[in-house]
């Protein structure tokens, strides 16, 4: 099953297929396509959900990171492979090991911080092992209009935006405010990625993010400011993780040496295009 991704152009050809199970397809996809990047992005990335059923997440993330690899060294000529990694194999950092460095150990204390390690290794394994060009990057958190509301910034701006068009309660359900995260825009993310790939050196790990972080109530007091409305901000427990970090700051410098990179999108910017898409998907929410 394929077809032309609306909007972007003819060149643009979307295809469907099961990674996890069609090793086959994978390798004959790549054959007909014979690409020189391969960015692998298909993965389960919610740490709720890892929590919840953890086989299915170490099952998505690790055998569909081991047949894109396996697919890719199946080409006479080898494409350069980009590994999505993660900030959360990292674990919880003590603060005065704050910024965090590639080098810092890898103590993942989730279910998905772990198959992201596996994600990770699996991809130094095949440069290793079979001097397959793969670069990996560890990116931070990064936010962005279209983010499921599964994540914080979407899951404040949704209920906002319905607060506005009173399809719900003036209120806001939240979690942990006090959490402090590294928050990226998504568009200077995937800049990066194509630069980590572009000139990033194979075999090694590269860390994406804004160099600083924001607590979570910045976010929703920044949201709130950009709003009609002024909602009651209610604690939901069930919006706790099982496992937290206080604190999360990235060190880019190895990034920015290589290539030159460093995210530019401010904050503000991000919070006004995330709450701007949620106005727009509720306007064109079908009456009930």
């Amino acid at each position: 099953m394929e077809g032309h991704a609306a909007g972007l152009g003819p060149s643009v050809v979307l295809r469907t297929g099961d990674m996890l199970v069609d090793l086959a397809a994978l390798k004959g996809l790549f054959l007909e396509a014979r690409p020189d990047f391969i960015f692998h992005l298909a993965a389960q990335a919610l740490v709720p959900a890892a929590w919840s059923d953890p086989w299915s997440t170490l099952e998505n993330n690790i055998r569909g990171q081991l047949n894109v690899l396996l697919a890719a060294l199946h080409q006479s000529t080898l494409p350069s492979v980009l590994v999505i990694g993660s900030s959360e194999e990292y674990g919880v950092v003590p603060a005065d090991q704050l910024p965090i460095r590639e080098t810092y150990p890898l103590r993942p204390n989730n279910p998905y911080a772990v198959s992201k390690v596996a994600q990770d290794m699996l991809g130094y394994q095949y440069f290793a092992s079979h001097r397959l060009p793969v670069v990996r990057v560890r990116p931070f958190n990064h936010i962005g209009p279209r983010q499921s509301p599964a994540f914080v910034a979407s899951a404040f701006a949704k209920q906002i935006a319905e607060v506005e068009a009173g399809l719900r309660e003036p209120k806001v359900l939240v979690g942990n405010l006090d959490a402090r995260r590294d928050l990226s825009d998504v568009r200077d993310m995937v800049r990066g990625y194509y630069l980590a790939l572009a000139q990033g050196e194979p075999g090694e790990a590269y860390n994406l993010g804004a160099e600083r972080s924001y607590p979570m109530r910045e976010l929703l007091e920044g949201l709130i400011a950009l709003s009609k409305v002024k909602p009651t901000v209610e604690f939901d427990s069930r919006r706790l993780r099982p496992s937290d970090m206080p604190d999360v700051v990235a060190d880019c410098s190895k990034m920015r040496s290589r290539t030159g990179w460093r995210a530019e999108i401010p904050l503000e910017r991000s919070l006004q295009d995330i709450l701007d898409y949620w106005r727009k998907r509720v306007r064109e929410q079908p009456a009930s």
